[in-house]
């Protein structure tokens, strides 16, 4: 039993039909993103009821510790909802979209200044948006069942939601080469990619949620790391070598290049992934990452995110990747233009191309 003091009733419903659950419990304020039949994927209505939660809890001088976990045994969150992204990108009605990633973007850098700690469960699938959530809290706790990526570049997008300045400032090129190839990641991995920081067992997460309210946030993932569980093997730490040598190039044509003259299944496998995906995605990608690595801040990567997405809205690949993916399920996309030497310099430069008044600007 907790000895910390019990803070009011929420003021929103906690019912179980709400896509986000906000409950309070001694010290802990709780986040739940409660779409389970779609592993919890986002919503502009979601983000709106997590920054909901969040000025709560820090209006709350009770709660001292917050968690950001999903409903089911499925994932925290698959990611954006790309199929209603499409939608605006096909119509031409792109304001939709515009404003869910402002509201989006606004809410990982808040996740990621947050006064308070947050603890995210990174269990199950936790891709794209998910990692926009987990990825910038102070405490990412992954387990043996953490199945994460960033695919955007297969489905004709390019890493979002601060992802550029999480795969950016990883050790070496790994961050790259998971943002061009949409590999997939399980605890040891997400922790070398700097996607994690710590892991625990699934079966200790619902001892975890009650020890932290007591506001005791240390000791209680330590008591959650302390329960033995069989974790799969990482494989990015012995592929450091390979990956740091093909991805030091500033063009993809170069990486591709390196990657041709690399024996060994990995980049064998590596290159596969990167000849499905589209080609104006990786050239955007890459030139995101490399620009990111320079900016000063979360912020501003964020603001240079929004500015490729919203190119995006405008061109072919991000429709015609969703529907071979999502849609149709053919998976083979028809990518417009069809190979890396026909995307010109002058094509990358519109997707980073001020927004002007539709830019990202945050509050002092």
């Amino acid at each position: 039993m907790s000895n910390a003091p019990k803070t009011a009733p929420a003021t929103e419903p906690n019912a179980t039909d709400t896509d986000v659950l906000v409950r309070t419990a001694g010290a802990l304020g709780r986040l739940t993103l409660n779409r389970p039949k779609a592993i919890n994927a986002l919503s502009l209505e979601m983000v709106r009821q997590l920054q909901v939660g969040l000025d709560r809890f820090e209006q709350d001088d009770a709660i001292t510790v917050v968690l950001l976990d999903g409903a089911g045994d499925r994932g925290l969150c698959a990611g954006g909802d790309i199929i209603a992204l499409r939608d605006a990108a096909q119509s031409g009605e792109h304001e939709p979209a515009h404003t869910f990633w402002i509201e989006e973007y606004v809410l990982n850098a808040r996740i990621a200044s947050y006064p308070k700690p947050i603890v995210a469960i990174m269990d199950g699938v936790v891709m794209g948006g998910g990692i926009g959530l987990a990825g910038h809290a102070s405490h990412r706790l992954a387990t043996e069942r953490l199945v994460s990526a960033m695919p955007e570049v297969g489905i004709g997008f390019a890493p979002d939601v601060g992802g550029t300045w999480l795969l950016s400032r990883g050790d070496g090129e790994l961050g790259t080469h998971l943002a061009l190839t949409g590999d997939r990641l399980g605890a040891h991995d997400a922790i070398a990619a700097g996607l994690a920081d710590r892991i625990v067992a699934s079966e200790a997460l619902e001892q975890l949620a009650a020890d932290l309210e007591s506001g005791d946030l240390e000791a209680a993932i330590e008591a959650a790391e302390a329960i033995d569980v069989e974790i799969p093997a990482g494989k990015l730490s012995g592929a450091r070598g390979w990956i740091n040598a093909a991805y030091a190039y500033d063009t993809v044509e170069q990486i591709v290049a390196a990657l041709e003259a690399s024996d060994g299944e990995g980049p064998e496998k590596a290159l596969k992934a990167i000849r499905r995906a589209s080609p104006t995605s990786l050239k955007v990608t890459l030139r995101a990452l490399r620009s990111a690595r320079e900016l000063p801040s979360l912020e501003a990567a964020l603001t240079q995110e929004l500015r490729v997405s919203c190119g995006f809205l405008s061109g072919d690949d991000f429709v015609e990747g969703v529907r071979a993916q999502v849609v149709d399920k053919d998976r083979n996309p028809q990518w417009k233009p069809a190979t890396l030497e026909d995307v010109s310099d002058s094509e990358l430069d519109r997707y980073f191309a001020p927004l002007g008044a539709g830019d990202l600007e945050f509050n002092a």
